[in-house]
Formats: structure tokens, sequence, C-alpha cells
């Protein structure tokens, strides 16, 4: 059986490797998954295509990959 529960967002974030696609849920800026984009942002991985509804803005969300030219398309 495998284990599937993480210590937090750092360790589920860990294994993204550079250039990999990603579905982001919420609505709006509800419900994103705010602390696991912290962590994104903490890797630096880069070359991310993210699949979803909303960008956020400047300082929240997906917006802070954006500011930090992490996100590809």
């Amino acid at each position: 059986m495998i284990n599937k529960v993480v210590s937090g967002a750092a360790e589920a974030v860990k294994d993204i490797p550079d250039n990999a696609t990603l579905m982001l849920g919420g609505f709006g800026l509800c419900g994103i998954p705010e602390n696991c984009i912290l962590a994104l942002l903490a890797t630096g991985v880069k070359g991310l295509t993210c699949i979803s509804n909303n960008a956020g803005v400047d300082d929240f969300g997906i917006g802070l990959l954006l500011k930090t030219r992490q996100v590809k398309k």
C-alpha cells in the first residue's frame, strides 16, 4: 500500500520537475491551493504549464509564479 499522506505543502510539491503541467482548482481566488503555490515558488521550478480558470492577481495565487517567470503558459 502506498502512503499518500505528506507532512506539508513543501513535501507535496518537491518532486514536481521543470516543464511540468499542473491543474490548479479553485473559483476565482477561493479554494486555490495557495500553500502549494507558495511551496512551488520556493522550489524555483520553472517552465510550468498551468491549467486553471484564473491566474490569480499580482501578489496571490498563480500570479506569484507569473511574477517570477516560473510559468511558461
